[in-house]
């Protein structure tokens, strides 16, 4: 299928984007970063937006850099390039391991981390991540920047909290030295979104854990944080009846008739999944800290 006709405009700036967005505040408009997910949208009709502002071109908007106890990832920054950066590996290791779940090679070397959060899919790979790696969102416009913690971010299924004129320009991370992460996913057969998906990042002295981010994403309408499970983990051993009895508190905050439920999978298995990829995501880490142990 084709699209249906549309302007197209070519960013060069973060604040050329801000203007034609001002300019153009009466009319659909979409943002084009790397279009995995816009684009195919626009084909099948599910959006038919009036105005087009491409802002793939954007310089500053790209890149990785670490400047004290925060790592920045640039909005425009890709999911292959997120992967070949050491920073992140070392930063944000639960990040690093959700964004190696994302697509395949050519969706990675094109799509990008800001498009992907701000779209605000509940399926895709990283708003649990996020969640986990206690990130910060920054997003631009007229008024300048603000910046929006990640558990304040998404609102609910394709809904965040940047505005109709702001755009999201980088996501930034406290920097994660010593802590463990893993991503754990269940991925549909079909699309390879995340059906559940589960991110965790905890830091862990010796035999105890100190502190504990689980997050999930492809559950309900957004991403969204486990509680329960950080709490049953937090000054408790680091072994696996600790693992086992965290992960069958993944669900005690959510609501099953809440949960999302489609033809591959009910939402009373989306829970049965949740428990299952909860334990697969905090097993991931106690080997990821195994493996840093004997090193």
């Amino acid at each position: 299928m084709f699209p249906d006709e549309f302007d197209y405009y070519e960013a060069e700036s973060v604040a050329e984007a801000i203007e034609l967005l001002d300019e153009h505040a009466d009319e659909e408009t979409e943002l084009l970063a790397g279009g995995h997910s816009l684009l195919p949208a626009m084909k099948t009709g599910l959006s038919s937006p009036d105005v087009l502002i491409d802002i793939s071109g954007i310089e500053g908007m790209t890149g990785v850099t670490v400047d004290g106890d925060t790592l920045s990832i640039g909005g425009m920054t890709t999911y292959g390039a997120i992967l070949e950066s050491e920073e992140v590996a070392e930063h944000a290791p639960a990040l690093e391991e959700a964004v190696a779940w994302v697509g395949d090679v050519q969706v990675r070397n094109r799509g990008t981390i800001g498009g992907n959060l701000a779209h605000g899919d509940p399926a895709a790979d990283l708003p649990g991540a996020a969640l986990a790696s206690n990130a910060t969102l920054v997003v631009e416009g007229p008024d300048g920047e603000r910046k929006v913690p990640a558990d304040e971010f998404f609102f609910g299924m394709f809904a965040t909290d940047v505005g109709p004129d702001e755009l999201l320009t980088r996501v930034e991370i406290p920097v994660a030295d010593g802590a463990v992460g893993a991503y754990a996913k269940k991925a549909s057969p079909s699309s390879g979104y995340a059906m559940v998906g589960v991110a965790a990042l905890l830091d862990i002295d010796g035999d105890t854990i100190e502190s504990a981010r689980v997050a999930a994403n492809g559950v309900m309408d957004h991403g969204v944080r486990l509680e329960p499970v950080e709490e049953a983990l937090v000054d408790g051993t680091f072994d696996a009846d600790t693992i086992e009895a965290a992960a069958d508190h993944a669900g005690d905050d959510l609501d099953v008739d809440l949960m999302m439920s489609d033809l591959q999978a009910s939402n009373e298995f989306r829970a049965q999944l949740l428990e299952v990829y909860t334990k697969r995501a905090l097993t991931g880490v106690h080997d990821a800290a195994d493996r840093t142990a004997a090193d």
